[in-house]
């Protein structure tokens, strides 16, 4: 066995099943990444096909959560829920590198609709100290976000009150009277309007989704930050290309100073041509109908809209954002 063997890989941690393991796959093959798993879908090992020196470790997103704030895996796709609510000093520990665009789920404070006067955590705070007075006790509050719930009633001032940890589906607490109003996780609010709870004006506390996250506690060296490196490149030329456009026109004059202009107005990036009048830019898409007929303002005849697969950049915020946090 070589040396270059016996090195330990970089640890992709994803989850193991469900519509959070569909959509990190998804969004690891629109980068260009494909998962394999050895021996099927119950192999918990796996790799990605077109990098070497990854190993991808399917787990839950709880597990998730403790891999990388134990350092046992240096990357991970998990809720922003889950990392707050897990992990007290989770900024020191971990890196949010980027939103994925799946797993929303906003973390709120609701109470039930009869409540018409308590509309905001200010309200609460007067009904806690009411309750209280009136029959000795805190009002209860069901959650399974309990260090979450602390920090958030601590920081709005709402003091009496005690968390009765749920078990099961805790938007149903307050109608069995096992809690007087809820912490919970909510995507469309069906489901609290369902059980006559609504949320607080000033109540949501996190607006979560799953997030790709680096452990700064991981074994960080050359060689995996490079494998790190590869990877966020091409998530990043991916995100990129989604969110703009090539837009590409022969226009008279000063290519260089329309591109100025272009970045300018339009926020485009100039990617020169070799014709002399020729003149290529990558824009958002919500900006492309204006930017052309701004060309076509300029003496263009056509302008030609494409759509981009990726776009590969020097400059990597992604990994950027990464080196700066385990090197500090």
């Amino acid at each position: 066995m070589t040396a270059a063997t016996m090195q330990e890989p970089l640890v992709l941690a994803v989850p193991s099943k469900g519509r959070l393991q569909e959509n990190a796959f998804a969004f690891f093959a629109r980068a260009g990444l494909t998962f394999v798993q050895g021996r099927g879908t119950r192999d918990y090992r796996g790799v990605l096909k077109e990098l070497p020196g990854v190993e991808v470790a399917f787990l839950s997103a709880s597990e998730i959560v403790a891999q990388l704030a134990s350092g046992a895996a240096h990357l991970g796709v998990t809720g922003e829920d889950l990392v707050r609510e897990s992990v007290a000093d989770a900024d020191a520990r971990m890196t949010l590198l980027t939103p994925l665009g799946f797993g929303h789920a906003n973390v709120v404070v609701a109470v039930p609709q009869a409540w018409i006067d308590v509309r905001t955590m200010a309200d609460l705070e007067d009904v806690a100290a009411a309750y209280r007075a009136r029959r000795g006790e805190r009002m209860r509050v069901a959650t399974k976000y309990v260090n979450t719930t602390r920090r958030f009633f601590a920081q709005t001032g709402v003091t009496d009150y005690r968390i009765v940890e749920s078990l099961g589906a805790t938007e149903g607490a307050p109608a069995a009277g096992q809690a007087e109003l809820i912490v919970d996780i909510t995507t469309t609010g069906a489901t609290l309007k369902a059980n006559a709870l609504k949320v607080l004006d000033d109540g949501v506390i996190l607006l979560s989704q799953a997030n790709l996250v680096a452990s700064r506690g991981a074994k960080w060296d050359e060689r995996t930050l490079g494998v790190a490196r590869a990877i966020l490149s091409r998530i990043a030329a991916e995100e990129d290309a989604r969110v703009n456009r090539e837009v590409r026109a022969f226009a008279p004059g000063d290519r260089a100073q329309l591109a100025q202009q272009a970045q300018a107005l339009f926020s485009a990036r100039a990617l020169l041509g070799d014709s002399r009048e020729s003149l290529s830019l990558v824009c958002p898409a919500d900006k492309v109908a204006p930017l052309a007929d701004w060309l076509i303002g300029k003496g263009a005849e056509h302008v030609v809209v494409s759509a981009l697969d990726y776009v590969f950049s020097a400059a990597n915020p992604l990994y950027q954002k990464l080196a700066d946090s385990v090197r500090a």
